[in-house]
């Protein structure tokens, strides 16, 4: 584990609870953020990375899930040893984090809601040809995310949430192995190797694959399971693992698929939730219609879970991030912490978690008809592009500090993992915005 090193031995803080033991039976806020992060897009990007360069960057894949499991502990564990929320953290570090916070989870939260419910619909579409158009589709897909986060709690949530990640590991790993993977090559991949002109393909399929504001909301989730102080770290640590493996199957798989089924026959797929679609239909020529349905409820399983899972987690955060400007105004908060608000449910039955969910559901449904404006483009991409480097930029200096008890700060293997974080996503971050139609 990467930073299992941050319990280095130090002052204990008084009083400190007794550490719980490790129970795989407690699971649950891990799976969460593993089937909210892995979206369509991040398995198509994988996909065309494994069709330019067969297995060459699987070293790349297995490097991405240690740099995840890094940061999401580091967000765990700043909840559980300091009683914060992220948000409250970010708020201790000055007031730009607020404003740059405002500004991104209103213009994200804008465009993300009709990129979900978009890629949540093209899966039906092609499953139900002719039924209903797309965009019929991705409207019925919102409303049932919005009702069910709406009227159910964490505990459901994550039980749903369990079974989708399920029907989408197997199916995922049953189409990888139909596709006769070269065990011999897979492994050679293991070794680090940069072919010509896969630089940025490399970073990106270290950083990309899980990598959203969902990696902050893990936290929340982890307070939302009742999981509120140092005494369940065990218990976040192997949930947390539990959560990047599973991701690092699923960018394996689909690297496989990638090397197989296009490279080796160079097919050429859409970038974005249609390379999806587009892979559905090699599989209905290469193995039947079978095979194509299976991975076309595959699809949608992915796509919907990161729908359902920004629709519950963001929401979160934004009530967090409204309590606590609230808190500030008048001069101090409400007796129970940020924290113990979380665990006992009173975030999801507040009105700004549920004005959120609103946000991201009614007035994203306008991008279904429209381009999106050029203006919107470039600030949703800006916006999205600094959230890593922030998250994991911030995370090193909150955990350094001392807002957290010295027992749960960083190690050394904890900051040299937050840091080549922090660099990589840096130069992804000036890629990205370079990128963007300025």
């Amino acid at each position: 584990m990467a930073t299992e090193d941050s319990t280095h031995s130090g002052e204990s803080a008084p009083a400190a609870p007794p550490v719980r033991k490790a129970s795989w039976k407690l699971v649950g806020p891990g799976i969460v953020v593993a089937a909210t992060g892995v979206g369509a897009g991040d398995l198509v990007a994988t996909l065309i990375a494994g069709s330019k360069y067969g297995y060459t960057l699987m070293w790349a894949a297995v490097i991405g899930c240690i740099v995840k499991i890094a940061l999401a502990e580091a967000t765990g564990r700043w909840h559980l040893a300091t009683g914060r929320t992220i948000f409250d953290g970010w708020r201790s570090l000055g007031s730009w984090t607020t404003v740059y916070f405002a500004v991104y989870v209103v213009v994200w939260g804008f465009v993300y809601g009709g990129t979900a419910m978009s890629s949540s619909g093209l899966p039906l579409d092609a499953l139900f040809p002719g039924v209903l158009n797309l965009k019929a589709w991705a409207i019925i897909t919102g409303l049932v995310g919005l009702a069910f986060v709406w009227f159910n709690r964490y505990a459901v949530f994550e039980k749903v949430m369990t079974v989708l990640i399920g029907v989408m590991f197997v199916i995922v790993v049953y189409v990888a192995i139909r596709v006769s993977p070269d065990i011999g090559a897979s492994f050679a991949g293991l070794l680090p190797v940069l072919p010509d002109g896969s630089l940025l393909y490399t970073l990106g399929l270290i950083g990309g694959v899980g990598g959203t504001i969902t990696m902050a909301a893990y936290g929340y989730w982890v307070n939302a399971k009742g999981w509120t102080d140092s005494s369940w770290m065990k218990m976040m640590r192997l949930d947390n693992r539990v959560a990047y493996i599973t991701t690092g199957v699923f960018v394996v798989a689909m690297l496989i698929v990638g090397a197989e089924l296009l490279h080796a026959s160079q097919v050429a797929i859409a970038e974005g939730d249609k390379g999806l679609a587009d892979l559905g239909k090699v599989l209905e020529e290469r193995f039947g219609g079978f095979t194509a349905k299976l991975f076309l409820i595959g699809f949608f399983a992915t796509s919907f879970t990161s729908l359902i899972g920004v629709w519950h987690g963001v929401s979160l955060m934004f009530a967090d991030f409204v309590e606590r400007l609230q808190a500030a105004r008048k001069g101090g908060g409400s007796d129970e912490g940020p924290v113990a608000a979380v665990a006992r449910g009173s975030r999801e039955r507040s009105v700004p978690f549920r004005a959120y969910l609103l946000w991201l559901t009614f007035p994203p449904m306008t991008l279904l008809w429209l381009d999106q404006p050029f203006g919107l483009v470039v600030a949703y991409g800006v916006l999205g592009a600094f959230f890593m480097p922030f998250l994991a930029l911030t995370l090193m200096w909150l955990l350094n500090s001392s807002r957290t008890p010295r027992e749960w700060r960083n190690g050394i293997l904890s900051n040299v993992m937050l840091f080549l974080s922090g660099m990589l996503f840096i130069v992804l971050c000036v890629q990205q915005v370079r990128e963007l139609p300025w």
